[in-house]
């Protein structure tokens, strides 16, 4: 049932039945009907299906036709209508001989049958109308079920980050991009620090499309983003704070944290209160500078824990954003450079929790614009 649903079916498991709804089918009249409800037994065994013991299937709606209006005789049964309960009805029963493999077969072969006709009419026409399918039950992480991971067969890979604790220290450009990453994964909680509102000039360096109206409001970074992403999911907790000696212990308990902040001094006591927590941390930057009327620089991200920090040290930056010499201090912040810093400081979590292979346990990334090319640090 995973894949008819992962395949886009609007399903409904009810009552020992197995209801497809949404199916598109031809009436008498040779046109074509997008209501009709497919339904099966379903035969379960410790909450598994077993392989299909009832050849029959039932129907809610009219007789499906041939595009011209003709019965589909292939299937006709002479059953009686029958009502399962809680309105759902059928109609009609259908009767298509076969031993069916599993219940994706079963469903997938009368509707083979009964959608081929309509698509002869509306090319279009499919019962693949991935519907959005809410998640079931208090506790969950998102409010809709994650089917690009059951699509995609890593449900235990994905489960390595399930159930942290991870803290965003600064929603700029980077930070916004790492929030729209991870919050797509299924980490328990998503602490948000900023004390700054959300300008015209976020807008453009930032995941989505704010409007006008957005805009007018000023929203506090932490609120605003809070709003976005609350739709997907829960645990977004919202710090509306700068960074300073007095909110630290903030940091306390989370089990990861990305530092995307390059306010100098704090930071240096940021880092220290990490360190002596045993807190990773994966720590950000870019500098781009304008030279000759192009762009050039290094986009970089250090990771940062209890075996590597030694190592990792030398490569975290102080600098404020607001000026100074150091070459990251500039503040030119492009968002497609965004986007890949937080990529690789998402990816370099990732690998140090095994959702990724790692053979070269880095520590330090660097990307330079001109050279395209990657350099690293790492323990291997």
């Amino acid at each position: 049932m995973l894949r008819l649903q992962n395949e886009g079916y609007d399903l409904e498991i009810w009552g020992g039945y197995l209801l497809i709804r949404n199916v598109p089918y031809v009436t008498s009249q040779a046109v074509v009907r997008y209501d009709g409800i497919l339904i099966s037994t379903l035969e379960m065994s410790d909450d598994v299906t077993r392989t299909p013991g009832d050849h029959r299937a039932f129907w809610t709606g009219e007789h499906p036709c041939h595009s011209d209006g003709r019965k589909i005789a292939s299937i006709e049964n002479g059953a009686a209508p029958q009502q399962f309960g809680s309105g759902v009805k059928a109609d009609f029963t259908f009767s298509a001989k076969a031993k069916y493999r599993d219940y994706h077969h079963k469903i997938t072969t009368y509707l083979g049958r009964i959608t081929g006709e309509a698509t002869k009419i509306d090319p279009n026409a499919t019962a693949q109308t991935f519907p959005t399918i809410l998640a079931d039950g208090d506790g969950e992480v998102f409010k809709y079920v994650d089917t690009a991971t059951s699509r995609a067969g890593i449900g235990a890979v994905n489960e390595k980050v399930a159930g942290q604790k991870i803290g965003i220290i600064g929603l700029g450009g980077t930070g916004s991009y790492v929030l729209d990453l991870v919050a797509k994964t299924p980490v328990a909680e998503l602490h948000l620090f900023d004390g700054d509102v959300f300008s015209q000039h976020n807008a453009f360096r930032s995941p989505g499309a704010p409007g006008q109206e957005d805009l007018a409001t000023k929203p506090a970074k932490v609120a605003y983003f809070r709003g976005i992403y609350e739709k997907m999911r829960n645990g977004i907790i919202a710090h509306d704070v700068y960074m300073d000696e007095d909110n630290l212990p903030l940091l306390d308990g989370l089990d990861f944290i990305f530092l995307c902040a390059d306010r100098g001094p704090i930071k240096e006591k940021i880092v220290e209160r990490l360190v002596a927590n045993d807190t990773p941390f994966v720590e950000v930057g870019m500098g781009v500078v304008l030279v000759e009327g192009r762009l050039g620089g290094i986009v970089r991200a250090t990771t940062c824990t209890a075996k590597t920090h030694e190592k990792a040290a030398p490569h975290i930056s102080y600098a404020d954003g607001d000026g100074g010499a150091n070459e990251y201090a500039s503040n030119i912040q492009i968002a497609e450079l965004n986007a890949f810093n937080a990529a690789i400081a998402v990816i370099q979590w990732k690998k140090l929790f095994g959702f990724y292979q790692d053979t070269r346990e880095q520590h330090y990334t660097g990307f330079s614009i001109a050279a395209g090319s990657i350099i690293y640090e790492g323990s291997k």
